[in-house]
């Protein structure tokens, strides 16, 4: 079936190649090998994006800024259709899409050095800059309300009082440690409140596997750009820290694995800093830290409410997997306060 949809891309050489490529759970991605070139091929999860028109939108206008203005970045660019388009639409198979493979890239899953902490940080951080000057407004929404903790602060309030009854009780005890950061929510009202706080292009996603790096381990710039869209730094930020500081994901069931590593964290302020200290204002500056809490505080939210739901947002490979999830993430909000001196001196040092 897949190779019914290459020759919307102009590959019609008949010796092709592929094969499943990457580990992204969201889109399906194979490489192909054709004409003499490489590809990476997607199709679009649908029920995560409905609207995928959206996020070629997105794409384009964000290439072409980045093409009149900074010519020099790289950015990849999808490969059009035959009727110029960026994606393709198959009644049988959904929507997919096209991009040059780049040569002498690689991805990794897992951060492993402070080195890539920094090189993926700058390489964000340096997309950001790059698009201070763009009208973020002109961008689509893909995901509404994607990282809106005041709305999934309230869905997990409803999710108290309309769950699982059962599920609820015995949650009881992890209800009440996560309702004692409340004052998270509370926060980040007043920072989208208040203008010292930009709204951005920002790319909302930031874990290490949407950089792509050289051969030399240093990055080359920022891939993935589903939910490009309009965003507050402590979005990326925050993202950065909750899947860089830790050795272990939020998949893992023993918590004494969890830790803050405070190399880690000096290199996402290095490396981000290095690009936008003098785009964050002294206000953004000083929620650097907070960034963190705020990311961590709502993806454990997010996974307790969908337990208490009967796990109908994320789904369940295990019985009360979600529920390990919210406890992993809750672990980590803990380790990460209990070094919140240490860690909000390395901004006040350095950058205030």
């Amino acid at each position: 079936m897949l190779r019914s949809v290459l020759p919307a891309f102009g590959l019609t050489d008949e010796d092709q190649k592929i094969e499943a490529f990457g580990s992204g759970l969201i889109n399906h991605t194979w490489k192909v090998t054709a004409n003499g070139h490489e590809y990476i091929l997607q199709r679009i999860n649908q029920i995560v994006f409905n609207n995928p028109e959206a996020i070629a939108y997105n794409i384009n206008l964000v290439s072409d800024y980045l093409k009149v203005n900074y010519p020099e970045y790289r950015f990849v660019a999808p490969v059009a259709t035959d009727n110029g388009s960026a994606l393709y639409y198959s009644k049988e198979e959904g929507f997919f899409r096209m991009f040059p493979f780049v040569q002498g890239s690689s991805s990794i899953d897992v951060v492993k050095t402070s080195e890539q902490a920094f090189e993926a940080a700058k390489q964000f951080g340096r997309f950001t800059k790059l698009l201070c000057g763009f009208d973020c407004h002109q961008l689509k929404i893909t995901i509404p309300s994607f990282h809106d903790l005041s709305l999934r602060y309230q869905q997990f309030l409803a999710a108290l009082e309309q769950g699982s009854r059962v599920r609820i009780a015995e949650s009881n005890e992890l209800i009440g440690r996560l309702m004692r950061y409340s004052d998270i929510a509370e926060e980040y009202k007043h920072i989208i409140a208040d203008p010292s706080f930009k709204l951005r292009v920002t790319h909302h996603d930031t874990k290490i596997s949407n950089v792509l790096f050289d051969e030399n381990g240093k990055g080359l710039c920022v891939i993935d750009l589903d939910t490009l869209m309009p965003g507050y730094f402590i979005s990326d930020v925050g993202d950065m820290m909750r899947t860089y500081l830790s050795p272990v994901s939020e998949e893992e069931k023993d918590f004494s694995k969890i830790e803050v590593r405070v190399d880690f964290y000096k290199a996402i302020v290095s490396g981000y800093f290095s690009e936008m200290k003098d785009e964050l204002t002294e206000a953004e500056k000083q929620a650097f830290f907070y960034a963190g809490k705020f990311m961590i505080f709502m993806q454990a939210i997010r996974f307790l409410t969908d337990h208490l739901n009967d796990d109908r947002y994320y789904g369940a490979k295990y019985p009360g997997h979600n529920f390990v999830r919210a406890g992993n993430q809750l672990v980590l909000l803990e380790k990460l306060i209990e070094k919140e001196e240490e860690l909000a001196s390395i901004i006040t040092a350095e950058y205030l």
